[in-house]
């Protein structure tokens, strides 16, 4: 197998593994707040997705060059 289909595989890997993980955070927060309208229910995704514990500054390493304070 080509390297380049090697790597078109673990991305399309890495986008199923990332949508499976939002699917099972909605349903936690779902099963959390039964109340929530669907519209809440995104909203508190989205808010989780952008300040989730352990990740303020992303998943990755910092980017090189000036560090933000």
């Amino acid at each position: 197998m080509p390297d380049s289909q090697r790597l078109v595989e673990r991305f399309h890997t890495t986008v199923d593994l990332w949508a499976t993980g939002v699917m099972l955070r909605r349903q936690t927060i779902r099963r959390n707040r039964p109340e929530a309208s669907a519209r809440e229910v995104d909203a508190l995704l989205n808010q989780w997705l952008q300040e989730r514990p352990g990740a303020e500054m992303g998943d990755g390493p910092p980017p090189e060059g000036p560090r933000r304070t």
